[in-house]
């Protein structure tokens, strides 16, 4: 069972192709393993609900990320963050392997995580700062459907309409998550100085 923000109804079936091309891995349609995550995302719209999807997997090929170099430099291609490095042999690859597969699994990057992402795009910290501080700020998995083949196996079950206390409610929880990542980044960024490669060591 996955879960969907929404800031509006979905009508009809599961589009891939509504999604923004600049969201973390690209066009697709975005869910997460968390009710209270999916209600988060979504809790600052007024009509905004929760529609709860049945995922099969089988005979589906998944592309799983973690917390490192890889995640962070995928995301910030399909963010535009890269375009200065857009033509470079590794992110060429890096863009390739994000879309051969009918999936992904990946850590949920908000964007106050792309702030700290810019961050080792713009050369201020290194990538071992960077991976450290994304760590400490952990919002869960993502799986995101990439391939009609995938759609074609998750099925909308219910939507689930959020009310103004529970909207207010995960807002307030949204905020003081921020608050205590905020104070995290910080000691990695610290701890962790000096450790690493700066992005133009790694793009040479």
């Amino acid at each position: 069972m996955l879960f969907h923000g929404a800031k509006s109804e979905i009508t009809g079936e599961i589009d891939i192709y509504r999604g923004r091309s600049n969201n973390d891995f690209g066009q697709g349609f975005y869910t997460g393993e968390s009710y209270e995550q999916a209600i988060s995302f979504v809790s600052g719209f007024e009509h905004s609900s929760v529609y709860y999807i049945r995922f099969n997997d089988t005979s589906l090929k998944c592309k799983r990320y973690k917390v490192d170099q890889e995640w962070m430099m995928t995301i910030a291609y399909y963010r535009g963050a890269l375009d200065e490095y857009k033509e470079h042999p590794t992110i060429k690859m890096l863009a390739e392997q994000s879309r051969d597969c009918d999936y992904i699994i990946a850590p949920i990057a908000d964007n106050r995580m792309f702030q700290i992402i810019n961050s080792f795009i713009n050369g201020e910290i290194t990538d071992e700062q960077c991976k450290h501080c994304l760590a400490a700020t952990n919002l869960g998995m993502q799986y995101i459907f990439i391939s009609e083949k995938a759609v074609s196996q998750a099925k909308l079950i219910e939507r689930c309409y959020i009310s103004d206390n529970e909207r207010e409610y995960y807002k307030n929880i949204r905020l003081e998550d921020a608050k205590l990542g905020d104070n995290k980044v910080k000691l990695a960024r610290r701890q962790y100085r000096g450790k690493g490669l700066y992005i133009d060591e790694i793009l040479v």
